[in-house]
């Protein structure tokens, strides 16, 4: 019986490394369709914040709230949720923010941070919730030398030939937090930064969403 029990605990440990060990997956549902999400390890303090939130269901029937085509949408404000046509929407968190972890590109279908900018948050803390999917456009050579040139880095040559092909937004690069990307469903980026907005960029009918390991 000993044995047994012995064996039993070492295959259970196995089945839990192997797990742990790989990638992290979250799914946005929209009604445009289901979005999966890989949540990169290399910014550790987003990812388990954004665990955190999706298991205690805070993003459920909350709004993509800002859509710019050829840019990207975002969501996560909680005043969001049953908000009427006319609220002002976009200041909305848990009441805490997040240390930047910023490094990586906005390639699209990325899944970045949204942030105060300017003066009041020199250390470039991300919102405790909010985040954005990137759409944006492809990019020439040209164009990308001039971001080089503006944010003082450089792109090497597989990250140049993504911009390239399947395009992003360098525009916000080295200045916000990119924590995962959109692995299957990219079309429903575009689905959604298709629809109809008015005021403060906000869709006139209600994009709603849920996220869900």
């Amino acid at each position: 019986m000993k044995i047994r029990h012995l064996a039993f605990i070492l295959i259970a440990g196995l089945m839990v490394s192997c797990h742990s060990g790989g990638p992290t997956y979250v799914t946005i549902k929209t009604e445009f369709g289901d979005m999966k999400v890989e949540l990169y390890d290399s910014t550790p303090k987003h990812k388990e914040n954004f665990l955190k939130l999706i298991d205690e269901g805070f993003y459920k029937d909350l709004l993509f709230h800002r859509v710019i085509q050829g840019f990207m949408v975002q969501g996560g404000d909680p005043n969001s949720k049953d908000a009427g046509p006319n609220a002002q929407l976009g200041s909305g968190g848990p009441g805490y923010k997040i240390d930047a972890e910023i490094g990586l590109p906005h390639f699209k279908g990325t899944l970045a941070a949204a942030r105060q900018g300017g003066p009041i948050n020199p250390k470039k803390q991300s919102s405790g919730s909010q985040f954005y999917l990137v759409q944006g456009r492809v990019q020439t050579d040209a164009q990308l030398n001039q971001f080089e040139q503006r944010g003082g880095f450089k792109y090497n040559e597989a990250q140049r030939n993504k911009y390239k092909t399947i395009g992003g937004t360098p525009a916000l690069d080295n200045d916000y937090t990119v924590f995962g990307e959109v692995v299957e469903g990219l079309d429903v980026i575009d689905k959604i930064a298709a629809v109809q907005t008015g005021n403060a960029d906000r869709p006139v009918k209600d994009v709603k969403m849920d996220i869900v390991r």
